[in-house]
């Protein structure tokens, strides 16, 4: 009913904000970077690839919720392109995410990711916005992404824009250090048939297809659906991991152009998922969404758009057994259900010659259930909160080239009550091709259902071990940027954004005067980051491109004067100091595509309670050799992990450690 409900809802209101590629049919020529569509029958082999100049031309929406080009974009930010995507050989989402050179990426088993941006890469991290097409996918229950449950088909990705650095101001809470914007191609730009299929050492089987056409004159659709199977990783000694996961994945979405002034977009995506853990037992995970947009544009430079969506999630978590002597609690299952419904609505308009403004408001809900195992609970087990918000933002033109913008958020939750989240970015356009921006923010992280309602049990009746607190405020960020951007001549591109973070009421443990149980989370840490992030493409010649990444990091998190933590502030930060990114991308004769891409991750600190371990740097290589057949059929092999036999990413170092094992596979892939 829930479904029905709201598909009449997206039906009414649907909309879309999204910027559409315009088709070539050209042969290729050039190398990586493209983000024109393909027709339905071309494939790779007919992408005409962007120059450097058309990269930093294209449109972005993250940074201002309104497209503009990327090279004035005054933010830190990535774009992953759908060429990127597919030469990459990525699978999935979070390989796909690799691309970025400003986030940290860690693979912890088959299934599971630690991802972040500019630092505090834990289990348990909640300080990174990610949304697919507007719909935000964040989970109350801890405040950050469950990634084995966000996927779609790789084909039709349009882009992935990644900002490292604070967005509360435009995207909210949690969009501490970043936000990731998955964008989805729009309807009329997956016209055909698209069929893919393969299999390899621990990719062990995979397929996908999709179907596009039109219900009538520019009202397009698509349906899609997906598998895979994804083998066991391995131990420290080599053994078998016992962590093997399939999951299966449908959907669809349709695009209404038929008016000038209206466009509507509605789309839904279905999946059932299953996941064996190293500790025993077997996870399950299930659900669906359904989203509209209907925006209107009013006059050039005035629109507005409407979204809604409801979303369904399902978890059964196997939860182990803890033997400790104060817990003493047999291992069992953490049922978590989730239903979030999300309005939100927008305008863009120009005040006079200078000022351009976009406002919006939103409203969420969420019901949230959960079944405790025996050795965890959330207290109360059901849960429902509302929250509420309003932003608008002024880009003020101070000048020729010289633009000031002005900004805030402000949102209710059911924690904390109201938080506000402002910001001021200065922008010099230099020249059209050289570009300096700064900004000043503040962010916040609420609270979650972990901070808040956790309960781990003990042997002793009415007193747990550790439980939340009900006191626990918003982890809080002020944030100092400062970037350069510009393309020099038609070869080469680059990047610099450099940041200092400061940080308040940090996630920590205390104890209970007197009786030391049960652990309570407080907000007793603070501290610093800092760092820089650089990123350059240089096209070599026509059919070859080279790309390079560096990111450094440094972090001081620390117990404030006269508090406690009982671990030492050591759990709230699990990053690599320096980050180096390598890739090569080649259009070869006879219609052949070869990519390299190698990653250097430096070693990073991971703690257990007060007791620290260092996980090793790495050196890593993933390669990518593809051959467009025949206008509809292409062939390709993937290798990952090259390097090694197998090697740490993530995880306290130990005899239970998992490790990421090397991987090769094959694929075809038919369009017409």
């Amino acid at each position: 009913m829930k479904l029905m409900f709201l598909t009449c809802v997206v039906w009414m209101l649907a909309g879309t904000i999204s910027i559409l590629h315009a088709q070539d049919n050209s042969p290729p020529s050039g190398a990586t970077g493209t983000n024109a569509s393909p027709s339905a029958a071309a494939g790779p082999a007919v992408y005409k690839n962007m120059s450097l100049e058309q990269l930093m031309n294209q449109d972005v929406t993250s940074v201002a919720r309104e497209p503009e080009p990327y090279g004035q974009a005054p933010a830190a930010i990535d774009v992953i392109t759908s060429d990127e995507i597919q030469r990459s050989g990525a699978s999935s989402i979070p390989e796909a995410l690799r691309l970025a050179d400003n986030l940290d990426v860690a693979q912890k088993n088959s299934h599971d990711w630690a991802i972040s941006s500019r630092g505090f890469n834990t289990s348990l991290a909640d300080k990174l916005l990610v949304m697919i097409d507007g719909r935000t996918v964040y989970t109350p229950l801890f405040g950050g992404v469950f990634w084995d449950q966000q996927d779609y088909l790789m084909e039709d990705l349009d882009r992935i824009e990644v900002i490292s650095g604070p967005g509360g101001t435009l995207w909210g809470a949690n969009a501490v250090n970043g936000v990731i914007n998955i964008v989805t191609k729009s309807a009329d730009e997956t016209q055909g048939l698209y069929v893919e299929g393969g299999g390899g050492s621990e990719l062990h089987d995979f397929g996908g297809a999709r179907y596009g056409g039109t219900l009538a004159t520019n009202i397009y659709y698509r349906v899609y659906a997906k598998y895979f199977d994804q083998g066991d990783e391995v131990l420290t000694d080599g053994s078998n991991a016992s962590d093997s996961w399939r999951m299966a994945q449908t959907g669809f979405r349709m695009d209404d152009d038929a008016s000038a002034e209206n466009h509507i977009t509605a789309q839904g995506d279905f999946y059932a998922s299953d996941e064996f853990v190293t500790t025993g037992g077997q996870a399950h995970t299930d659900g669906g969404n359904i989203l509209g947009r209907w925006s209107h544009t009013f006059e050039n430079d005035s629109d507005m758009s409407l979204q809604t969506y409801y979303e369904q999630t399902y978890l059964a978590d196997p939860i182990p057994g803890n033997t400790s002597p104060i817990i003493l609690k047999p291992a069992g299952t953490l049922f978590d259900d989730l239903d979030t419904y999300d309005v939100d609505f927008q305008h863009r308009f120009h005040l006079g010659d200078r000022n351009n403004i976009v406002w919006g408001l939103g409203y969420r809900f969420t019901h949230e259930e959960d079944i405790a195992a025996p050795a965890l609970a959330f207290v109360p087990g059901t849960m429902d909160q509302n929250l509420y918000s309003g932003f608008a933002q002024d880009e003020i033109s101070l000048g020729r080239n010289l633009f000031f913008t002005l900004g805030s958020k402000l949102e209710h939750n059911y924690y904390t009550g109201f938080e506000f989240e402002p910001s001021g970015r200065l922008q010099w356009n230099i020249t059209s091709n050289h570009m300096v921006w700064g900004a000043v923010s503040r962010a916040v992280s609420t609270p979650s259902r972990v901070d808040e309602a956790e309960n781990i049990p003990s042997i002793i009746p009415g007193v747990p071990f550790l439980k939340g607190n009900t006191n626990f405020v918003s982890e809080s960020e002020i944030a100092f940027e400062l970037g350069y951007r510009a393309q020099f001549g038609q070869k080469v591109s680059a990047s610099l954004s450099s940041y200092f973070n400061y940080y308040d009421h940090i996630r920590s443990t205390g104890i209970t005067p007197g009786t030391i149980i049960p652990f309570v989370f407080q907000n007793n840490l603070k501290g610093e980051t800092w760092g820089f992030e650089l990123s350059m493409d240089y096209q070599i010649l026509d059919w070859w491109r080279l790309h390079g990444g560096y990111n450094f990091l440094q972090e001081n998190i620390y117990v404030k004067p006269g508090d406690e933590d009982i671990n030492d502030g050591f759990n709230e930060t699990a990053d690599p100091e320096n980050q180096v990114f390598l890739r090569s991308s080649m259009d070869l004769p006879y219609h052949t595509q070869f990519d390299l891409a190698g990653r250097w991750i430096d070693q990073l600190t991971i703690n257990s309670g007060a007791t620290l371990a260092t996980v090793p740097s790495y050196f890593e290589m993933d390669a990518r050799l593809a051959w467009q057949a025949t206008k509809h059929i292409e062939f390709s092999i993937v290798g990952q992990n090259l390097l090694h036999a197998q090697h740490l990413e993530y995880g306290f170092p130990g005899p239970d450690t998992e490790e990421i094992a090397r991987s090769v596979y094959g694929k075809v892939t038919f369009r017409w």
